[in-house]
Formats: C-alpha cells, sequence, structure tokens
C-alpha cells in the first residue's frame, strides 16, 4: 500500500494513514463457565464472542451487540476488563481489542458468525483458541485468584 495518494477533491497529494481497527471480545460468564463460539470464518477454531465495532457504536453497544449475534444471549452486569493491543493478536490486520466481562443466564445458540457455542469450565478449555484468547483468558483466571 503507498504512504501517500491523491485526493479526489483538491487533486493535492496526502499522507495515507492506517490506524489500527477497534473490536471487542467478551467474557460471558453463566454460572462456574464460560462462553465460547466456534467460528465459522477464518481464522476458524474456538474464540471468545466478539467482533469488530461499528463506527458510531460504543464499546460497551458494540458488545452486547456482539454477544447477541454470536451466541443469543443478552448479557448484564457489563465491565471492561482490559485491553489488548499486539499487533500480531489477528492474523488478518492490526486490531486492538476492549475485552469486557459479562453475565448471562440460558444456554448460548450459535449465530451470525458462529457455527458452534458452548459453555466451558475455565480449567477444561479447547486448545488452541484463536487470536490471543488464550492469553486474555489466562489474564482473567490470574485476576480471579
Amino acid at each position: 500500500m503507498q504512504d501517500t495518494f491523491i485526493c479526489p477533491h483538491c487533486g493535492k497529494q496526502s499522507k495515507r494513514y492506517r490506524n489500527p481497527i477497534p473490536t471487542v471480545d467478551i467474557i460471558i460468564k453463566i454460572e462456574d463457565r464460560i462462553v465460547l463460539i466456534e467460528r465459522r470464518n477464518q481464522p476458524c477454531g474456538w474464540a471468545l464472542p466478539g467482533g469488530f465495532v461499528d463506527y458510531g457504536e460504543s464499546l460497551e453497544d458494540a458488545a452486547t451487540r456482539e454477544a447477541q449475534e454470536e451466541s443469543g444471549l443478552t448479557v448484564n452486569n457489563l465491565r471492561q476488563f482490559r485491553a489488548y493491543s499486539d499487533p500480531d493478536r489477528d492474523p488478518r490486520q492490526h486490531n486492538i481489542s476492549m475485552v469486557f466481562t459479562a453475565e448471562a443466564s440460558g444456554v448460548p445458540l450459535a449465530g451470525e458468525d458462529a457455527k458452534n457455542a458452548q459453555l466451558f469450565h475455565l480449567d477444561n478449555l479447547p486448545f488452541p483458541l484463536c487470536f490471543d484468547h488464550a492469553q486474555i483468558l489466562r489474564d482473567y483466571i490470574a485476576g480471579k485468584k
């Protein structure tokens, strides 16, 4: 990708800025287990529910929407946990994720981008997990101790 482009309105050369893309991930707790989804799209595998923040959408609204879209669950007690920004955390591009924790009740049902949604005990997670979700969950577990 070129570092500059020609403005279609004024014809001047301008610098092209590349910025990380904001995403959210949600650790959804149901009783003593958490929700993981099996991704339908690349990279395939198990992951926390989450996705891209839409333009004009708050991080909190994005987390609530992604939880609903991917697991069919309505979350409550949504709280920011931590941000993850390693440029290599997603093999597709540089994403920054704000991770949230939340609670829900019911049975997760795979939706939109998920081909499966299941509950897992923290001591019996499917590995490997996509992205940096294993690290996120290690941090989450360490914070609970």
